[in-house]
């Protein structure tokens, strides 16, 4: 039997081919000198044991500052949960097991074809706002 890692390491190399080959992808955004990252760490990966359909990332801001800035960290530990490519959730701080699984718990049951429909109409309103003046 082969043993799965829980989580895997994100890199700006492997990211968006993590991101496009996951239903839901959770990524715990951290540094080796947090201590609020260090205490969540065993958090994380003992959750990430009891949802196999779920995909688990970690970004180390150190090494990943350009994943970190185009995330718009600004405190680690940081969680974000994408569902079908959409940012669904994103909150500072780390999180006990218990509050961990309702996130997870809440991503699954989203209704992806309403939050697609709010995704579209917010891009259109986004889009027909933007129009430049002349």
């Amino acid at each position: 039997m082969v043993a799965r890692m829980a989580t895997t390491e994100l890199t700006q190399e492997n990211f968006q081919k993590t991101l496009d080959e996951s239903d839901i992808l959770l990524i715990d955004f951290w540094a080796d000198w947090c201590g609020p990252c260090k205490q969540f760490a065993p958090v994380y990966e003992e959750v990430s044991e009891q949802h196999p359909d779920v995909t688990f990332g970690k970004v180390d801001t150190e090494a990943e500052q350009e994943l970190a800035a185009a995330a718009n960290i600004s405190s680690i530990p940081t969680v974000m949960a994408f569902r079908e490519n959409v940012l669904v959730f994103a909150q500072p701080g780390a999180l006990n097991a218990d509050q961990l699984n309702q996130v997870i718990g809440a991503v699954k049951d989203l209704d992806m074809d309403e939050v697609h429909k709010q995704v579209a109409e917010q891009q259109q309103a986004d889009q027909d706002g933007a129009t430049p003046e002349q």
